[in-house]
């Protein structure tokens, strides 16, 4: 395990790490996840292997510190991701980044453009969303205030997303997760969709090939984007198609 102090309190970023060659490839997991259990399986694939590969937790997640004040704003996850990757002494990444992490690694490639050469972003949300009330995601554990969240409103997410969901999503910090969520659903200034297309470097959008919630394809095409619908999975693509998600990402990364 390695490990990187990321903000002026000494928090730390840990990540697991694969040796091989350069550029270095880091996996980025979503909200109330953790790297190292969303994309060993993919790191290690052999259209995958053999490159440097960091498989890290953002703050507040999995195996990394849970400051209680940090604010957990897509911008300082990406700064303290930024942070942990300097430490490491990377430049120049290939990420792949999955739903929230997605958008983190927009927004680490718009801030701090030379630790990024190339993007492949795995069902990432691009645009904001509002609150739902019953519903397991960000959106839902938005829905709530932080007081309400903290008092017992974790509880009733813990019940609505599963066992599956829940087996990492127990290990974030109560105040992570949830500032994490209302950051995630309110998006940044541009959007995280305005970003990603003004950005230079390649990048490939994976979506699951039933999924019909993503708009504006044909202008995320039209900005060089590369889309790919990947079949027999759901949001979790490198979890239910690890064969499927492989392909694709080789093929974003060649």
């Amino acid at each position: 395990m390695r490990a990187a102090a990321v903000t002026p309190a000494g928090d730390l970023m840990r990540w697991v790490e694969l040796p091989g060659a350069e550029p270095a490839r880091v996996y980025v997991h979503g909200l109330g996840s953790t790297s190292p259990a969303y994309f060993a399986e993919a790191a290690v694939h052999p259209l995958l292997a053999g490159h440097r590969s960091l498989l890290i937790d953002l703050l507040g997640h999995g195996i990394s510190d849970r400051p209680t004040d940090f604010d957990y704003t897509l911008e300082s996850h990406a700064d303290a991701l930024a942070a942990a990757l300097t430490s490491a002494g990377v430049i120049g990444a290939e990420l792949i980044a999955h739903s929230m992490g997605g958008s983190v690694a927009i927004v680490l490639a718009a801030r701090h453009p030379h630790l990024v050469s190339r993007l492949v972003l795995v069902d990432a949300n691009l645009d904001p969303v509002e609150p739902r009330p019953h519903w397991g995601g960000g959106s839902g554990i938005a829905f709530y205030s932080e007081e309400e969240f903290l008092a017992g409103g974790w509880e009733e997410i813990r019940d609505l997303v599963g066992p599956h969901w829940w087996s990492t999503m127990r290990l974030a910090g109560r105040q992570a997760l949830y500032r994490s969520a209302v950051h995630l659903i309110r998006g940044t200034r541009p959007t995280m969709r305005e970003l990603l297309v003004g950005l230079p470097v390649p990048r490939t959008y994976l979506l699951p090939d039933a999924d019909d919630t993503l708009t504006g394809i044909e202008s995320l095409t039209e900005a060089g984007i590369t889309v790919t619908r990947i079949a027999d999975c759901g949001h979790n693509i490198m979890l239910d198609n690890p064969e499927g998600f492989a392909r694709a990402t080789a093929a974003g990364l060649a």
